[in-house]
């Protein structure tokens, strides 16, 4: 069994996270080491003749666009409502 978790560790590596925790920002994080293993994949397979070049760039872009959409749903880059300024 460990075996398994060996390889699944190699295959998908995760860092540390040493920015603000905050929930949004861990998921936004797995999120975007998720989408930098998946382009390493196709881009391997590209490089390989394994993928043409524009199915390779179609599927890159597609997971930049679901990237692009969690960071704009999980509210990344956002400047925090400011409780110090009075509602008008």
């Amino acid at each position: 069994m460990a075996d398994n978790h060996d390889k699944y560790n190699f295959l998908y590596p995760r860092n540390s996270y040493h920015g603000q925790v905050q929930p949004e920002n861990l998921v936004f994080n797995a999120n975007l080491q998720e989408f930098a293993h998946k382009v390493s994949y196709i881009c391997n397979l590209e490089t390989g003749g394994k993928l043409p070049s524009e199915e390779a760039y179609k599927q890159i872009k597609s997971l930049w666009k679901q990237l692009k959409r969690s960071k704009k749903e999980l509210g990344i880059g956002k400047k925090p409502f400011d409780h110090d300024q009075e509602l008008e």
